[in-house]
C-alpha cells in the first residue's frame, strides 16, 4: 500500500492562519457584544468646599443616539435608580436626525434631577461617514456639508422639560444637598466653539467665591487650552468627554487615539490637572454611544460615571 506524507503547513501560514482567528474574534466581540457592555464607573473625589456634604454626580457623555438603539436607551433611563444629586451632561448626544426620540426615551426619567449640559459637535451636526483610520493621523475635522440637526428642540427639552441649565459658554448656580454649586462651561471646543470671550465675564460677576461655594467645570472636548483655562479661572473639579475612552483600545495600554490633545493616559477615567500652581481632579468619561457609522468598541466599554464628590480638607 503506498504512503502519503502529508508536509506540515509553514509556520507562516499557521500564524497569518493565527492573526486572521484572532482579528476575527476580537471584531465579533467589538462590533457584537462590547458596545453593548453599559457599566458604571463609580469614583470619588475630594472637590468641594470644606465642611460640605457629598454630592453625587451622574455624569454622562457621548450617547450619540440614534432612534432604534432601545438598549441603550433603557440602560441609561435605569441610572436615575441611582439617584444623584446632579447630572453633568457633556454632550454629543444625537446621533442621528431623528435622535431626540431615543433622548426623551433615555432621559425622562431624569426630570426633576438638577442637571447641566453643554454641546458637542453632534448635537449640532448630523454624523457622516468617515474613514476611522484618520483619527490615527489626527484630530477629526467637521465636514462643512454635514445635515444640521435640530439642536433647538433638544436643547428646550432639556431646560423646559427635564429642567436643566445650558452652560454653553456661560454659568449656572444651584444648591445641591445644602452646598452652594457654581458652574461654568463652554461649547464644543474641538470646533473651536469655547467662547471665553463671553464666559469670564460672568464668571467674573460671581466671584468672588464665599468659602462655602464649590465650583465645576464642564466641556466637551477636554482640549489642555480649556482645562487649564478652567484651573486658573477657579474650578474645583472638571468633567468632559468627547475621547470616547479612545473607543478602540489596545489592552494592557489603553487608548490609542483620544481626537484631541489630552495625554492619552487621561483619555478616560478620574486624574487630575494643574496649571497656576493649583491641581484639581479631572473626570473624562468614555462615553456610552458611537458614531452610528463606527459601531464597535473594543477594551472599552460604554459607561456612565457616578462620582460622589466630597469635602476637601
Amino acid at each position: 500500500m503506498p504512503v502519503t506524507s502529508i508536509r506540515p503547513a509553514h509556520p507562516a501560514l499557521i500564524a497569518l492562519g493565527a492573526v486572521g482567528a484572532a482579528g476575527a474574534a476580537a471584531a465579533v466581540w467589538g462590533f457584537g457584544i462590547e458596545r453593548y457592555l453599559f457599566t458604571v464607573r463609580e469614583v470619588t473625589a475630594s472637590a468641594l468646599a470644606p465642611g460640605s456634604a457629598p454630592i453625587r454626580v451622574l455624569h454622562i457623555s457621548d450617547a450619540h443616539m440614534a432612534p432604534w438603539q432601545h438598549r441603550k436607551q433603557d440602560w441609561l433611563a435605569s441610572l436615575a435608580q441611582l439617584e444623584p444629586d446632579l447630572i453633568v451632561n457633556t454632550g454629543d448626544n444625537l446621533g442621528h436626525r431623528d435622535g431626540l426620540a431615543g433622548i426623551r426615551r433615555a432621559f425622562d426619567s431624569f426630570a426633576g434631577i438638577p442637571g447641566v449640559f453643554v454641546h458637542g459637535s453632534n448635537d449640532v451636526n448630523a454624523p457622516s461617514p468617515r474613514n476611522p483610520f484618520r483619527y490615527f493621523m489626527a484630530p477629526s475635522k467637521g465636514h462643512q456639508a454635514a445635515p444640521l440637526l435640530d439642536t433647538a428642540a433638544m436643547d428646550s427639552y432639556f431646560t423646559d422639560e427635564l429642567g436643566w441649565a445650558d452652560l454653553n459658554n456661560t454659568t449656572a448656580s444651584f444648591e445641591i444637598a445644602g452646598n452652594p454649586i457654581d458652574l461654568f462651561g463652554v461649547s464644543d471646543a474641538h470646533r473651536g466653539w469655547d467662547r471665553f470671550d463671553l464666559l469670564l465675564p460672568q464668571v467674573d460677576a460671581l466671584k468672588p467665591w464665599d468659602a462655602r461655594t464649590s465650583v465645576i467645570g464642564v466641556t466637551h472636548a477636554p482640549y489642555q487650552r480649556v482645562l487649564s483655562s478652567f484651573v486658573d479661572i477657579g474650578a474645583d473639579v472638571i468633567l468632559g468627554g468627547h475621547t470616547h475612552g479612545g473607543q478602540v483600545c489596545l489592552p494592557g495600554f489603553g487608548a490609542l487615539v483620544a481626537n484631541c490633545d489630552i495625554p492619552l493616559d487621561q483619555a478616560k477615567g478620574l486624574s487630575t490637572w494643574s496649571s497656576e500652581g493649583r491641581t484639581v481632579p479631572l473626570n473624562v468619561s468614555a462615553g456610552c454611544g458611537h458614531s452610528i457609522y463606527a459601531p464597535v468598541r473594543f477594551a472599552c466599554r460604554p459607561e456612565a460615571t457616578l462620582l460622589t464628590l466630597t469635602a476637601r480638607d
